[in-house]
């Protein structure tokens, strides 16, 4: 058996549905094919599905164990791989104890979330396989939500039926409609693609795709796109060999177009199943048996443009919180918010490392919102209506940070996943009630300005930290509530940190304050991170339990690998901490692996494997009460679960000079 496609009724595929793209365009003979090696073995690998920052995929991982006589293979189960730094699924790991039985599992489609999921699993009742009248286990699908020890018992949805197949489930970017594939009665071949839809919390009856996409023969594996194009594998339509995958753009259960073969290079004389895209439409993944690979079905990762996104048509509406009136000559600026609520491409925030508090020795990194006057021209600003005209694409989560004077700037998130037709985005702005104070941060000794330095402003009221940059000039600028004294402290590599303090009384105006820092001495600062500096990484999420790294939740991590670049001296030790629920022996083994999930990812970007050591503290080092037996909410063990970069070794010798912008580094040890 080359391909486990040869025996259909045992054949699990999966498809998620995230992603935006619409259209069904680009250059298909571009497109580049590579076999995913890492994952790839002499058994069976196919099905790949996005799941946080990696992919779930279909394998009989061993000819060891129980054996489905009818196929000659092991039971499938479902895998996870991490990504690395160019999209490549690294080294496998079993995905959950809690779906990987005795019996097949796979494919498996989730919500945009991650927190719910629906997959293919042989029949079973009360535990034990439940035959139809001719002795066949059918394959049905199930659903479970994500606890936070590991994902809930699942459940038989209700179209599943002992008599044939209910399978290969895509659950659509809005989350309310289904393909999946099946044999139920009104098929018109061998097995059919069908489609169901959500109304409330129930799901209605399957309705079939029609003659334009299902034919005599076997038609499986969906995958529906946010663009609102259904890619899908056939042995019906006219093709290469075996199993082709194709693509139509469909609503619903209406085709809008054409069935079009995708052609080689994703097609071949093979069995070609499976694919999955991104939401730039330029990227997927997709299982193929053919010549070349390391077994019987590979999955292979591709590079080329597919889909084209869909584009929503949309208004930005500024409006007087107070009084409703819309707000001329507002202006917007417009970015991309990744899924740890960072800024795609750090235009709005930088990231900087700086004491985890003030006179700590422990450096964490913070995010700290540019000037509004370095962040450039505006993208839009508003007319006479206080709107602007605006085209989002689907599927994507976008940050408007909006600015009038006289009125506090306002950032307001907003999502076009699953959305349709023209949006209306209305950003209220409220008139400040706040005393302008203009400050700068200074050399002490010569006097000149030093830019971009980190300015903590802590308020007697009690209101959290504020942190601010300096711009180009030492400048900043702060809008603060009355009646409060503040202390403002600032910070910069190179320097000793500054303080000043104001007082802001009710209707203060005028307000400046001056913060002076001495340079370190000597001018020759030899060691820029100490041996022994720590910084802590408080935002590189991981599930519970898990040691993969949540899905755009590395940005700390890229900061890492910059300042490994910038002093290529430095070796590290990367420590993982998890919290306190969990035995003590498995959280030992979960944080050795989720600090070799942060070395990988470094790695993966370019730094030496050799730089970097790795250690597991387990629940050894708590940093709150949150112990064995204390009741803690979700956000108090999610501060325990952190990874720390600890300088274990520098030679990095490093000449400051002071000049009228600030300390810059002249040579380096190896030449300038």
């Amino acid at each position: 058996m080359k391909s486990l496609l040869k025996i259909f009724a045992y054949t699990l595929s999966i498809c998620f549905v995230s992603f935006t793209m619409n259209g069904q365009s680009g250059d298909l003979n571009q497109i580049k094919l590579r076999n995913c090696s890492d994952i790839n073995t002499e058994y069976l690998e196919f099905s790949p599905s996005f799941y946080q920052n990696g992919l779930i995929f279909i394998t009989a991982p061993t000819t060891a164990g129980p054996k489905d006589m009818k196929i000659g293979e092991t039971f499938f189960e479902m895998y996870f791989s991490e990504f690395d730094g160019d999209g490549m699924p690294t080294d496998p790991e079993d995905f959950s104890f809690q779906m990987n039985t005795r019996v097949h599992e796979g494919p498996v489609t989730f919500n945009r979330t991650f927190d719910e999921m629906f997959f293919s699993r042989n029949n079973l009742k009360r535990n034990s396989t439940k035959a139809d009248e001719s002795g066949l286990i059918r394959m049905q699908i199930y659903q479970s939500k994500k606890t936070f020890f590991d994902w809930d018992v699942p459940t038989k949805m209700a179209i599943s039926n002992k008599e044939y197949d209910v399978m290969h489930p895509t659950l659509s970017p809005s989350g309310d409609k289904m393909y999946f594939t099946s044999n139920m009665p009104g098929s018109v071949g061998g097995t059919d693609i069908w489609v169901i839809s959500k109304v409330g919390d129930d799901w209605g009856d399957p309705v079939n795709m029609g003659p334009e996409v299902n034919t005599d023969k076997n038609d499986a594996f969906p995958f529906i796109h946010e663009s609102g194009t259904l890619f899908f594998a056939s042995m019906g339509h006219k093709g290469l060999g075996g199993y082709d995958v194709y693509r139509v753009p469909v609503e619903g259960s209406k085709t809008m177009g054409p069935v079009e073969n995708l052609g080689e290079p994703i097609n071949s004389a093979d069995d070609d199943f499976g694919l999955i895209l991104n939401p730039e439409g330029n990227r997927g993944y997709l299982a193929s048996a053919r010549p070349g690979g390391a077994g019987k079905d590979d999955i292979y990762m591709f590079d080329g443009f597919i889909a084209a996104p869909k584009m929503l048509s949309s208004i930005l509406r500024v409006y007087d919180a107070e009084t409703s009136e819309r707000i001329e000559g507002a202006e917007i600026r417009v970015f991309e918010q990744t899924g740890d609520g960072l800024v795609s491409g750090g235009e709005l925030y930088d990231v900087v490392v700086m004491p985890e508090r003030a006179g700590s020795n422990d450096l964490t990194l913070k995010l700290v919102r540019k000037n509004t006057e370095s962040l450039g021209a505006p993208d839009l600003i508003t007319n006479g209506e206080g709107e602007s005209q605006y085209d989002m694409q689907s599927g994507r989560n976008y940050i408007f940070f909006v600015t009038k004077d006289g009125y506090t700037s306002n950032e307001l998130t907003y999502s076009t996943v699953g959305k349709e037709g023209e949006q209306i985005v209305e950003i209220p702005l409220s008139k400040e009630r706040c005393a302008d104070v203009t400050g700068q941060v200074k050399n002490v000794v010569t006097g000149a300005p030093i830019p971009n330095a980190t300015v903590r402003i802590n308020s007697s009221c009690g209101t959290p930290e504020e942190l601010i940059q300096t711009d180009g000039s030492g400048n900043f600028t702060a809008c603060l509530p009355p009646n409060c004294n503040y202390t403002f402290v600032g910070e910069k590599a190179g320097f000793n940190a500054g303080t000043s303090t104001l007082n802001v009384t009710s209707g203060a105006t005028g307000l400046s304050t001056v913060i002076n820092l001495s340079p370190v001495a000597p001018a020759l600062a030899s060691n820029p991170f100490p041996v022994g500096t720590v910084i802590v990484f408080e935002k590189i999420y991981y599930d519970f339990n898990k040691s993969a790294i949540r899905t755009g939740a590395a940005r700390e991590l890229d900061e890492a690998v910059r300042i490994m670049q910038s002093y290529p001296s430095i070796n590290i030790q990367l420590s993982s901490h998890t919290d306190s629920r969990g035995g003590n022996v498995y959280n030992q083994k979960l944080s050795n692996s989720r600090a070799e999930s942060a070395k990988r990812y470094m790695v993966a970007r370019g730094i030496a494997p050799s730089r970097i050591s790795t250690l597991g503290m387990g629940e050894n080092a708590l940093r709150n009460r949150c112990a064995n037996g204390v009741n803690c909410s979700e956000e108090e063990h999610q501060y325990n679960r952190r990874t720390e970069f600890k300088v274990i070794s520098i030679n990095e010798n490093v000449r400051v000079e002071y000049g009228d912008r600030g300390p810059e580094v002249i040579d380096r040890k190896r030449g300038r």
